[in-house]
Formats: structure tokens, sequence, C-alpha cells
């Protein structure tokens, strides 16, 4: 499998099935309180862009925990499954939600100074402070519109 192949996934009930094409095989590790809360750990996620086809979209429930972004969970069996931004859509699907998970590279973890100090990855990844994480998205969204 490689990037721009769909991939099939689904929450832990089967209620919600999903498909998506990844940009890039690559798993990004967000440490944010909100996430770490809403996933029960840090969220691996997968970006897949607007390319998330649900099938069952009805058994999905959403929480806007931001002004820019809600976090989508199956409402039978409550599966963390995407964070998805209001605004453009971008999908952020939970890696362990995918059939096969081990086929991502772990590449980048952001929030990186809101991580607890009682776990860390081995991993060499890019890291990214919440700040500098914040700046990097408003430059790249002032880059694309203007």
């Amino acid at each position: 499998m490689g990037a721009g192949e769909r991939l099939n996934g689904q929450c832990l009930c089967g209620e919600v099935k999903f498909t998506a094409s990844p940009a890039k095989m690559e798993m990004d590790v967000c440490h944010c309180g909100m996430c770490r809360r809403w996933s029960g750990g840090a969220f691996m996620a997968v970006n897949c862009g607007t390319s998330v086809e649900i099938e069952n979209e009805s058994a999905l429930s959403a929480y806007q925990s931001s002004e820019w972004g809600e976090r989508l969970f199956c409402s039978r069996c409550g599966s963390s499954l995407f964070w998805r931004g209001v605004h453009d859509g971008m999908t952020m699907v939970s890696m362990q939600a995918f059939t096969a998970p081990e086929q991502f590279h772990f590449a980048e973890e952001i929030f990186i100074d809101n991580k607890p100090a009682n776990y860390d990855f081995a991993n060499d990844t890019h890291r990214m402070t919440g700040e500098e994480f914040l700046a990097a998205l408003a430059a790249k969204q002032e880059a694309e519109h203007g």
C-alpha cells in the first residue's frame, strides 16, 4: 500500500466504516490536552485531507472542540475516529482505526511542550511546540488564502 491509495478502516464495533487516501504514509502525534483527553493518550493521526468517505455517517457524533475543529466518534462504541477542520474539511484520521495501522511511518509530534513527563516516544521525529505549530499553520493558511 502507498500514498494516494484508498485504505479501509472502522470503529471498534464496525458501525462506522470508512475509506481514505492519505497523501503521505505518515502518522503524526498530537500531545495537546484536548487530544490526550479525547483519545485517552497522545492522538496518533493520519492526514487524509478531504478524501475520507464514511459509510453510515449517521452513526457518527460530533463535538466542536474549538472554533476551527470538530472531533467525530462512533455513537455506538465511542471510538475516537476523526478530527475535522470546520472551515476546510481537512480530516485527521485516527491511525489505529485503519485496518493496517502498521503501514504508517511516525513522522511528527506537535504540542510537544504539552506532553506529560511520564512518557516519551523513542522514534526520531520532527517535533514542534504548540506555538511553533500554530505559527506554521497560520503561515500555511496565509500562503494558501492570501
